[in-house]
């Protein structure tokens, strides 16, 4: 059985629609939903593990800054 997080996310104004098309061409991202309050986007990634979730968000995080 998979492994899924739960990532809320806050962006940069004007920054949100950059951050949802690049979050969507990741690897082992399930789903990336707009949403309202004190939150942007909520992103859901899924993965064997939580170790390999967690290596994946790490490696994304310092590979390209959006």
């Amino acid at each position: 059985m998979a492994t899924r997080a739960y990532v809320f996310i806050e962006t940069e104004v004007g920054k949100t629609k950059d951050v949802v098309s690049a979050l969507r061409k990741l690897e082992g991202m399930k789903s990336v939903d707009l949403v309202t309050g004190p939150y942007d986007i909520i992103a859901v990634m899924e993965g064997k593990t939580s170790d390999t979730i967690g290596k994946l968000r790490l490696r994304k995080r310092y590979k390209s800054r959006l």
